[in-house]
């Protein structure tokens, strides 16, 4: 690889990355596993997996086995990126936490929404595919689809998905393909440490992904 071929990539520092995985797990006590990584191949950035059409470059799984190779120990933690240093961070949900995700749109609406309500939120991230993750209280993968239907909305015509046991969210300071790194909206603090339950998050989530998809609806009609 020349210097041509690796200026195509923003810089991600290795050490970086190392750090913050040593931190979720010492600091959140989170389970964390390495996952893909970019790599300049001939001039472009591909995913370390090396399929062409890859739906997530650079952010998910290396293995299989991935849900037995998470760790929530610090030191193994940094074994595994000292290993790979270019590893993505990957956090798997169903643990510590699950994770509601709604568009980008709707979830800055949705945030706004929850201050004015003085809610206390958790962590919650944004991903450069215009994605939000709101950290919730595990266990809302199994009841957000009702939530939702008691809230008069039908599931499957708003734009509101869980991740829970079996999945994973990519953490900061992760790149993924090259439209940029995942980020905070609201960083893990200690103030946020305590996680909310889905039901408290889910009508201001709800909405905005509802109004969100009434907008479309609107611009289609």
């Amino acid at each position: 690889m020349g210097v041509t071929d690796a200026a195509h990539i923003p810089k991600q520092r290795g050490e970086l990355l190392l750090d913050s995985a040593v931190r979720y797990a010492e600091e959140r006590h989170w389970d964390v596993f390495p996952g893909t990584w970019l790599e300049a191949v001939e001039g472009r950035e591909r995913c370390s997996c090396g399929a062409d059409a890859c739906a997530s470059p650079g952010a998910h799984p290396a293995r299989p086995d991935w849900s037995t190779q998470a760790t929530g120990s610090a030191v193994g933690a940094r074994r595994m990126w000292s290993k790979q240093p270019k590893a993505s961070i990957l956090l798997p949900t169903g643990r510590t936490f699950d994770a509601l995700e709604v568009s980008e749109s709707a979830g800055f609406l949705a945030l706004a929404r929850m201050e004015r309500m003085e809610l206390t939120l958790g962590p919650v991230t944004c991903t450069p595919d215009r994605r939000m993750f709101f950290f919730v209280l595990p266990g809302a993968a199994a009841k957000v689809p009702d939530l939702v239907r008691k809230l008069g909305w039908v599931p499957s015509s708003i734009d509101l998905a869980t991740r829970g046991e079996g999945h994973f969210v990519a953490a900061p300071p992760t790149r993924v393909g090259g439209s940029g790194a995942v980020q905070w909206a609201r960083k893990p603090t200690a103030a946020n440490r305590w996680l909310p339950d889905a039901e408290e998050l889910i009508s201001a989530l709800a909405y905005a992904s509802g109004r969100e998809a009434a907008d479309a609806r609107g611009r289609n009609a």
